[in-house]
């Protein structure tokens, strides 16, 4: 890549079919904002979710779509690469493929389902599954209300498995003011999770120890 270093960090992202395709779409922006390299991965009914609620409408084929994401993201050449549903050549693909942790924003409860059972029907199952069993950091964001009994049994299961569950559930006493202030509390708590420096909002006790320091 044009200008980076070969010790930038490499995430894989996968946004699948839930509602909520702002949190993986601002979550990409932030990561090639932090000069990481993105593999991403996006199912067909993530691209329905994605026009439905955003402006942005994907091209059908992975280098068309490469293009829109990375002009979108503001990213440099080579720093976003779009992998197609049966690239079974992707890096994310094989645990021989390069070591990096692994996030699906939004987290559909089919894609909780197949990976909490092995299904790898797909690059986006595959890559989960890989990192499970290369014991890799997995981060599943589900958006779903309420939660059936399969759900929340899936979770747990993959959570025994060694992911980590992280629903986009924001809080509120960050006293927030648009809708982008929602969205930036999940994502910086995924970034967080990633050891990925964000600035979108102060951690929890860092005005109160500033003050303690200050005095």
């Amino acid at each position: 890549m044009n200008g980076m270093s070969e010790q930038v960090r490499t995430i894989n992202l996968a946004i699948t079919g839930a509602s909520g395709a702002q949190y993986g779409l601002r979550l990409l922006e932030c990561l090639v904002a932090a000069g990481c390299r993105v593999n991403v991965m996006v199912s067909r009914a993530a691209q329905v979710v994605i026009a439905t609620e955003t402006d942005l409408k994907l091209p059908g084929t992975p280098p068309a779509m490469q293009a829109a994401l990375a002009e979108w993201a503001g990213a440099e050449s080579g720093q976003v690469l779009v992998f197609g549903r049966e690239d079974w050549f992707a890096p994310p693909a094989s645990g021989s493929g390069e070591k990096a942790p692994m996030i699906v924003c939004p987290c559909s409860t089919g894609t909780l389902s197949a990976l909490a059972t092995g299904a790898s029907n797909n690059l986006i199952e595959r890559a989960g599954d890989v990192a499970l069993k290369e014991r890799r950091p997995l981060i599943l964001v589900p958006r779903e209300a309420p939660y059936s009994e399969v759900h929340l049994e899936n979770m747990l299961k993959l959570t025994r498995m060694g992911a980590v569950i992280l629903p986009a559930s924001p809080g509120f006493y960050h006293k927030p003011e648009s809708v982008q202030d929602l969205v930036d509390f999940v994502v910086a708590r995924l970034l967080d999770h990633l050891d990925v420096p964000q600035t979108l909002m102060p951690r929890w006790g860092e005005a109160r120890a500033e003050r303690k320091r200050d005095s």
